[in-house]
């Protein structure tokens, strides 16, 4: 009896050993996953740079030719000032709005909020289309474009106010984060020195959010960098690098110039994430343990200027909307105005938009579920699994969150040029993904990556790491305790993250634009075809309908959430209790 008590514990052990050897396997599962799928391809396109178009190594000799040509300089020169303006035109807009609902007493704060959101569920290229509708040749608004002392909306002028409107929500979001800390003792002390209102805003409002203002305008900066749907669509003959990288892959054919845009593009993407990783290294907190949370009191001069304002930015955001909706649903832009479904028979029954649609849909349901899946286990990899204890395989976990925070600093289209030249290649054994819906999925999923490993290592951080040790000692499997503990608490993030996946995968477009085949055209790049057609009404009735599915999509994401959290976290409403 004594040897079946000796022997007993034996297996236990083996057991739970076995179970770490899982669990720290999957950060190693991870890091091989973004390895291919991310560094090898961004590796396989520098390797490319460096060839000529039968693949014979060449140097640097496409870099200088590129350099050398008066085109390069003038896409680099035009690149920076779209970027620059938009960055300036974009960001002060957005901190008035942010300020609007975080410091001062204006009503329906929710309301303006979720009309600020508006434009992350439509893809860039439906404003171009609106201020085409609004300032093109046959616009309405004409005589506005003239009078600021512009002949057309189409270039600079039109890219401008398209890429503000597909970028500000994302500044909105980052300066309303920004805003929402500040210590009431600051204002107090201001207040019993009688500072005047606009001394109190430029030494304590805008030191305190100046590193949300930093983040903002570089977010804004990237996106208008990389942004390809914008000035294809009302950039004229404005050049700049996106539309650079398009002509080379797609026009003429030349993957090795294509390679060497893509690394240029990169460059001051690359910069950018740089400056921002290091402003948020600096940031210090604007709460101790003895500040006082600062709550805006009721000032009506300023309240009702801000409410002023604030409305007739949601009013230019939903006019923005509406045109586009507007003129999927009329005749003939601007001469017959009367309704007519006729756009949305074209696209369905003559340009293949049906068919785009239902694409669109199986590749965000793909990427909501599969992404969000990989997306959470990946960070509870890193965070919960302790790895980076382990003496042989510590260094995995560095690794494996540097390439998951990569992606936010690489340019879509950049990424889809690495995987024409990787998985093209005939030699890659994964070859037979390319062309097939699985490399779209996995495209965007990886494109979308840091955002939402970002969200779930927040959450995750908030448990505390006494769950998964009193599960070791109770001899549960964490995989157990994963299931039953982790992801129920951390249950609305999961939520997000894949409502993230799904809203961004219905209205990409810059990785995409590469990489779908006939069987695989997608809805964004439908409107790219429709446009280029010349049949810009159907190109907005597919705008419009990407709309209306992600709004549909993420109302329902939202009553789910909801159910679930009424279901499986009744614990939080009697922790409130």
């Amino acid at each position: 009896m004594s040897a079946v008590v000796q022997r007993g514990p034996r297996p236990r052990r083996l057991s739970l050993v076995t179970e770490a050897l899982v669990a720290r396997g999957g950060v190693v599962l991870l890091a091989v996953a973004l390895l291919l799928f991310l560094t090898v391809p961004l590796a396989s396109l520098l390797a490319r740079s460096l060839q000529d178009r039968s693949g014979e190594f060449v140097g640097v000799a496409n870099f200088i030719a590129y350099f050398s040509s008066p085109a390069f300089a003038n896409s680099a020169m035009n690149t920076l000032t779209f970027a620059t303006l938009t960055t300036v035109f974009t960001v002060p807009q957005a901190f008035l709005f942010a300020y609007a609902i975080q410091r001062s007493c204006i009503p329906l704060k929710g309301l303006w909020r979720n009309v600020a959101m508006i434009p992350i569920l439509a893809p860039s290229l439906l404003a171009a289309l609106s201020f085409i509708y609004l300032f093109g040749n046959q616009g309405w608004l004409k005589f506005v474009i003239e009078w600021l002392g512009f002949t057309t909306v189409y270039g600079l002028p039109g890219m401008v106010l398209a890429m503000s409107f597909a970028s500000f929500p994302h500044a909105v979001m980052i300066l309303l984060a920004g805003l929402a800390l500040s210590d009431a003792r600051l204002y107090e002390a201001a207040d019993s020195m009688a500072t005047p209102g606009w001394r109190k805003f430029l030494t304590i409002t805008l030191p305190g959010a100046r590193y949300g203002l930093i983040s903002a305008a570089l977010v804004v900066f990237t996106m208008a960098v990389s942004e390809f749907g914008v000035p294809k669509v009302i950039g004229g003959n404005y050049s700049v690098l996106a539309i650079d990288i398009y002509k080379q892959v797609v026009g003429q054919q030349n993957f090795s110039m294509g390679a060497v845009v893509g690394l240029v593009l990169l460059v001051p993407a690359v910069l950018a994430f740089v400056i921002d990783s290091a402003v948020r290294r600096r940031q210090k907190a604007l709460l101790t343990t003895r500040s006082v949370p600062y709550s805006p009191r009721p000032e009506a001069a300023r309240d009702v200027l801000m409410l002023l304002y604030v409305v007739a930015v949601s009013a230019v955001l939903l006019l923005v909307l509406g045109m586009a909706v507007f003129g999927s649903f009329v005749k003939i832009w601007p001469y017959n105005l009367s309704f007519t479904l006729n756009h949305y028979t074209y696209g369905f029954e003559e340009a293949g938009v049906e068919n785009a649609w239902r694409n669109s849909m199986v590749m965000a349901a793909w990427c909501a579920l599969v992404g969000a899946a990989i997306t959470f286990a990946g960070a509870y990899w890193l965070e919960k699994t302790g790895i980076e204890k382990s003496p042989t395989l510590g260094w995995v976990r560095p690794v494996a969150q540097m390439q998951a925070m990569m992606p936010m600093a690489v340019p879509g289209m950049v990424l889809g040029i690495g995987y024409i030249v990787f998985f093209n290649n005939p030699d890659n054994p994964f070859g037979f993904l390319y062309g097939t819906m699985a490399i779209l999925v996995i495209s965007t999923v990886v494109h979308f990556y840091s955002s939402s490993h970002l969200t779930a290592l927040t959450a995750l951080k908030a448990l505390d790491n006494e769950f998964e040790s009193v599960s070791a000692s109770l001899k549960v499997p964490f995989y157990k305790t994963f299931w039953r503990v982790t992801v129920p608490v951390c249950l609305p993030s999961v939520i997000d993250i894949s409502r993230y996946y799904f809203v961004n995968a219905m209205t990409t477009i810059s990785a995409v634009v590469f990489l779908y085949s006939p069987n695989t055209t997608l809805a964004a790049i439908s409107i790219l075809h429709l446009d280029e057609a010349g049949n810009v009404g159907a190109a907005a009735a597919m705008a419009t309908l990407i709309v209306a599915t992600s709004a549909a999509v993420t109302a329902a994401f939202f009553l789910a959430e909801w159910w679930l959290v009424v279901r499986t976290q009744a614990w939080r409403r009697t922790a409130r209790r």
